[in-house]
């Protein structure tokens, strides 16, 4: 555990860890800051992320699981004071807990079959980045794509949106988007873009069977939704039904429906296509 507090933003390592907001030391360095109980906690339970872990004194009294778990784990423990906190926090009013985790990206090829993911192209809010990663590891997604023209997932706000879902299942970053559908379709999976201008609707692709089997779902950018040659990749742009007065859905609602969507169907063509009940086989 910590054996003294650091006092001093110009200590070596606190600026270390400071440096970590700025995209390029991260991708040098590839760690990044996971700050508040939540992120914490969640990458504490990932194996081998947690490189060091930062706490104000309050928050170490309030959060001692979190600390002992980050020491059992090896994870070095240092107690800071709240200024030198806020000087590393990228929040306004720091919640007293911060840890630099290692980053936590696989390749493409590593994925391995997928049912449903998720690929972001050119999305470039944080918030929506963020939000759409704990929504796809909520609807059971097998993996996110972050493609190569899109917002850092490791930026703070992202990891903030996430809620800890970053560590939860695998995150691609950095392919071109053609690559990224080209290998889903090579494996088998339809890929759809979700264009708000789509001929076909949500609804009715689920009605006719197409989101029952493996599915991968391309969401645009937020201002400017996807370029026709980025839907010509896929099997076609579906849009989700709009049945009241809005204009439109923004980036993080659609993508919760497309995947919740997808995942209930996906659960029910399974339960359907699975072996009978005992009790039905009986009777």
């Amino acid at each position: 555990m910590a054996s003294h507090e650091f006092t001093s933003a110009r200590s070596p390592r606190i600026k270390g860890a400071r440096r970590l907001a700025k995209r390029a030391f991260r991708r040098r360095e590839r760690r990044f800051l996971a700050e508040g109980p939540q992120a914490v906690r969640e990458a504490i339970a990932a194996p081998g992320r947690v490189h060091e872990v930062f706490a104000t004194a309050e928050a170490a009294q309030r959060h001692a699981d979190l600390l002992d778990a980050a020491d059992a784990h090896g994870a070095a423990v240092h107690r800071v004071t709240l200024e030198v906190m806020t000087e590393i926090a990228q929040t306004v009013t720091p919640q007293g807990l911060l840890a630099v985790c290692d980053f936590v990206d696989v390749e493409l090829g590593e994925i391995g079959p997928t049912r449903l993911v998720a690929v972001l192209s050119h999305v470039r809010d944080p918030g929506n980045a963020g939000t759409v990663v704990r929504t796809a590891d909520a609807a059971g997604a097998d993996a996110v794509v972050f493609t190569d023209a899109s917002v850092d997932p490791y930026n703070g706000k992202c990891v903030r949106a996430s809620a800890g879902s970053l560590f939860h299942l695998p995150v691609v970053v950095g392919v071109p988007v053609a690559e990224a559908v080209g290998r889903l379709r090579g494996a088998g999976a339809r890929v759809f873009a979700a264009d708000g201008g789509g001929e076909r609707d949500l609804h009715g692709a689920a009605d006719t069977g197409e989101l029952d089997g493996p599915v991968g779902w391309v969401f645009g950018n937020e201002a400017w939704g996807l370029p026709e040659e980025t839907v010509s990749l896929t099997d076609g742009a579906v849009a989700v039904p709009v049945y009241g007065g809005a204009e439109s859905l923004n980036l993080a609602t659609a993508a919760a429906v497309c995947l919740y969507t997808t995942a209930r169907q996906q659960r029910g063509a399974a339960a359907a296509s699975g072996p009978a009940p005992r009790y039905a086989a009986e009777a």
